[in-house]
């Protein structure tokens, strides 16, 4: 085990100690069940965004020499036209 520290406002850690009073834990038990719960959602989170962004991209957002759409263009529709 690791020993930290951390700083919390005064309602924070009054909220925190009350919380792991009640399921009769101490503040650190509390805090480090807190965390572990979290962290393979932020793993597979932080891998998924890897994978994304590490994929070579299959197809331009245009082709060679062509502009983009100008901001007037992409919303010039009928359907999203006052009436």
């Amino acid at each position: 085990m690791k020993n930290i520290t951390i700083t919390l406002d005064e309602q924070t850690a009054e909220w925190a100690r009350a919380h792991a009073a009640e399921q009769g834990k101490s503040l650190s038990q509390y805090v480090g069940d807190a965390l572990r719960r979290d962290m393979p959602r932020a793993q597979a989170y932080e891998r998924a965004m890897n994978s994304y962004l590490s994929r070579e991209r299959t197809q331009p957002l245009t082709r060679p020499g062509e502009k983009l759409p100008t901001r007037d263009e992409i919303y010039d529709r009928p359907v999203l036209r006052r009436r």
